[in-house]
């Protein structure tokens, strides 16, 4: 199956196919699990965000539509399970208890050494990016969608994403200098 394209193995899901739905789990699990990651920046909360998606992916997978590849859908669905975790999230009041438990995020020593790695400094800038920002870079640069695939995901005009990488990246490039690095660097 591992050559069968994915709009097929999604009609064979449709059909209750458990062995497509395995072949297109393998596929995209891992993409799904790591934009989930950094949408929601909790590896556990993003895992079980993940046996969501699929799970709708298994259910929904007749409704699909074939307005956008099928990762783009897949996509779509995991931004869609992110928002409304965090809508859940702040939902539920902080107790003091978890107030206290909130760790000081002023910089330690070792902090300060890892900040000389410029891949460090790099993640740290991203993710300083607001939301929609970095839900723009991470789409088009670490998952290559096109502005019309990420504007299908986000459910926003193509207008929008592109507004959105302007800034994103005028506001990276100010991170980074802040950072003390180039926007060249190797």
């Amino acid at each position: 199956m591992t050559e069968v394209s994915d709009e097929i193995l999604l009609t064979r899901v449709a059909s209750g196919d458990t062995a497509a739905m395995r072949t297109l789990y393998a596929r995209h699990a891992t993409r799904v699990l790591r934009f989930l990651i950094r949408l929601v920046r909790d590896e556990g909360r993003a895992e079980d965000l993940m046996s969501d998606v699929f799970f709708d992916v298994w259910r929904q997978a007749s409704r699909f539509e074939g307005r956008s590849s099928v990762s783009t859908w897949m996509l779509s669905i995991a931004r869609f399970k992110a928002l409304s975790s965090f809508r859940k999230a702040n939902d539920s009041a902080l107790e003091p208890e978890m107030a206290e438990a909130v760790e000081d995020e002023a910089d330690t020593p070792e902090v300060t050494v890892q900040k000389a790695s410029k891949a460090e400094a790099m993640r740290r800038c991203l993710d300083r990016l607001s939301r929609d920002h970095r839900e723009v870079v991470d789409l088009v640069y670490y998952h290559e969608k096109s502005v019309e695939e990420v504007a299908r995901i986000l459910n926003v005009p193509a207008a929008t994403v592109k507004t959105r990488m302007f800034y994103a990246r005028r506001k990276l490039a100010e991170l980074l200098a802040e950072a003390g690095l180039e926007r060249g660097w190797p």
